[in-house]
C-alpha cells in the first residue's frame, strides 16, 4: 500500500511539472517587463541624450503625477471606463438574452453581432473616421440630422473636445460588444432550467426570474467581463493613435498614449517606464478586486 505522504509529493511534482510552461511564460511575458520597467522608472535613462543615466528614486512618478497631460489622461482613462464599462456589459448582456432562443437564423445573428470584434482596430478606426466625417454629409451627421428632423447642426466629432471622447467610446463600444456578449451568452447557457421552471411554479414572471434567477447565477461570469472590459479601458491606444493622436486639447489622450508617446516619440524611456508601471499597478488593483468579490461570493455559498 502507497504511502499517502508520498502519493502528496507525487502529485505536487506533477502540478508543478504541468504547470511549468505556464510559469515561464508568466515569467517572461509579465513578471520580467514588469521588473525592467520598474527599475528603469529609478533612472533618469533618456535615449539620445549624452549624459549618463543616473539613479533619480521617484522622481519621474513625482514629474508624471505633476504632468498636466498625464492627469488628463488617467481621468480619460477613468471616464472611459465608467461609462463604456457597465453600458457596454449591458448592451452585451441584452443581446445575449435576446439571442438565447432556440430560433432558426439565431446562429447567423450571434455571427453577426461578433463579427466586429475580429475585425483590426485599425480598419475599424478607418472605417469609424469616415463615419464621423464633419460636414454635412458625413454618415454620423446626416444621422443626426435625420433622427432630430434637421435640428442638428453638423459637427466635426473627432476635433470637438466634448465629443471626441464619447466618440470613442461609442465605436469601442460597438467593436467589444460581440466579444462580451459570447461570454455572457455561455453563462447563460450554463443555467440550469430547472432553476426557472421553479421559478414559473412560484409565480414569478419574467422580470423577477431575471432579478433573481438570472443575475445570481451569472454573478462571477459578469464579474469577470467586466475585469476584463475594464482592463481593456485603461488598454486604450490604437483609436486614439489612428483617429485623435490624444486631442484635441489633450481630450482624448490615454495612460498607455502617454506612454507610447514618452518612450518613443520623446525617447524619455525612464518617463514611458513609470507610466507603463502605473498602469500595471491600476490592471492589479482591478484583478485584487475581482479576485476578492469572487472569493466573497463563494463565501457566502
Amino acid at each position: 500500500m502507497s504511502d499517502p505522504q508520498t502519493i502528496k509529493r507525487d502529485d505536487t511534482r506533477t502540478a508543478l511539472t504541468m504547470a511549468a510552461p505556464a510559469l515561464l511564460g508568466l515569467f517572461l511575458f509579465v513578471a520580467l517587463p514588469f521588473a525592467l520597467a520598474a527599475i528603469l522608472s529609478f533612472s533618469n535613462l533618456r535615449l539620445g541624450s549624452p549624459l549618463p543615466t543616473e539613479f533619480i528614486g521617484i522622481e519621474q512618478y513625482r514629474r508624471i503625477f505633476s504632468d498636466p497631460s498625464f492627469r488628463r489622461a488617467l481621468l480619460n482613462n477613468a471616464i472611459f471606463a465608467i461609462v463604456v464599462v457597465p453600458l457596454q456589459t449591458a448592451i452585451a448582456l441584452g443581446l445575449a438574452m435576446l439571442l438565447n432562443r432556440p430560433l432558426r437564423g439565431m446562429a447567423a445573428f450571434r455571427t453577426l453581432f461578433f463579427m466586429p470584434v475580429v475585425f483590426p482596430m485599425a480598419l475599424v478606426s478607418v472605417i469609424w473616421i469616415l463615419i464621423y466625417a464633419p460636414g454635412s454629409n458625413g454618415m454620423m451627421n446626416s444621422f443626426m440630422e435625420f433622427i432630430t428632423f434637421g435640428l442638428w447642426e453638423p459637427r466635426d466629432f473627432l476635433r470637438d473636445p466634448y465629443l471626441a471622447l464619447p466618440s470613442i467610446m461609442l465605436l469601442s463600444m460597438w467593436q467589444g460588444v460581440g466579444f462580451q456578449m459570447v461570454i455572457l451568452l455561455a453563462g447563460l447557457q450554463s443555467i440550469p432550467s430547472d432553476l426557472y421552471e421553479a421559478a414559473a411554479i412560484d409565480g414569478s414572471n419574467k422580470w423577477n426570474q431575471f432579478i433573481h434567477v438570472t443575475l445570481p447565477q451569472l454573478r462571477n461570469t459578469l464579474i469577470f467581463v467586466m475585469l476584463v472590459t475594464s482592463i481593456l479601458a485603461f488598454r486604450l491606444y490604437d483609436q486614439i493613435e489612428i483617429m485623435t493622436q490624444g486631442g484635441p486639447l489633450d481630450a482624448t489622450t490615454t495612460v498607455m498614449y502617454e506612454a507610447v508617446t514618452a518612450a518613443f516619440e520623446q525617447q524619455k524611456m525612464a518617463k514611458g517606464a513609470a507610466m507603463t508601471v502605473v498602469f500595471f499597478l491600476i490592471v492589479l488593483a482591478i484583478t485584487i478586486l475581482q479576485r476578492t468579490l469572487i472569493k466573497e461570493e463563494r463565501a457566502i455559498e
